[in-house]
């Protein structure tokens, strides 16, 4: 049975089994926002535009890796000295799945659309934490979004085989003006890799100052 976490959790990534979780997926799923049309006739859709991220420091708190969309504009990265978007980590450790712009247009599908693919035995020594988040970019705060939620399961992108543990962040008041989500992070404790689910909502403008915010305050 899939951990449900709650915020500030943390937990081993040791399967039922005994063995340890080292390949697995960190998949986020959300909706877009659907409203009833004039005097209740028919139905719009609005676009919801999260982008799951995750970057990577060292023991000594140094950003060293990243993961998040190519399509954020090179002048506007360089503006916050954060460089271009990049799919994949060094060694291929992480894999990013792509840039969903739209989220789910019929209902929760119960599918990712986005997923970060993570091979724990390829991350590079010097890597020690990883953090996990997501921005909007568009202009709804999480508050109007319907549902948005992070899981960690062992399979591909295209299919799930066993969900390990799963985040769930509703459509509540206190996200009101929230755009920024810090989800959670792997870390490394003697030797081993374990997981915390952080869970804190920021109203960043965008990912370069969510990314300031994790250097500055969680490492």
């Amino acid at each position: 049975m899939a951990i449900i976490l709650e915020k500030g959790q943390r937990i081993n990534l040791e399967k039922s089994n005994g063995s340890r979780l080292t390949e697995f997926c960190v998949g986020c799923n959300w909706g877009a926002i659907v409203s009833s049309g004039f005097l209740g006739l028919g139905k719009s859709v609005t676009d919801v535009d999260l982008d799951l991220s995750c970057v990577m420091v060292n023991d000594k708190g140094d950003l060293v890796d990243h993961i998040y969309s190519p399509l954020y504009r090179r002048d506007f990265l360089s503006r916050y000295g954060m460089p271009p978007g990049k799919l994949d980590s060094r060694e291929s450790a992480l894999h990013h799945s792509g840039d969903d712009l739209k989220g789910d247009q019929n209902g929760n599908d119960d599918l990712d659309n986005e997923i970060i693919t993570v091979n724990l035995n390829k991350i590079s020594p010097d890597v020690n934490q990883i953090f996990f988040f997501l921005n909007n970019v568009g202009r709804e705060d999480f508050s109007q979004i319907p549902y948005a939620s992070i899981r960690m399961y062992e399979g591909t992108p295209t299919r799930v085989k066993e969900v390990f543990a799963s985040y769930d962040v509703a459509a509540e008041k206190q996200y009101a003006g929230m755009r920024a989500l810090i989800m959670g992070k792997l870390y490394r404790r003697n030797g081993e890799w374990k997981f915390s689910a952080i869970g804190d909502a920021y109203p960043d403008a965008n990912l370069c100052e969510t990314i300031r915010r994790i250097v500055t305050k969680y490492v």
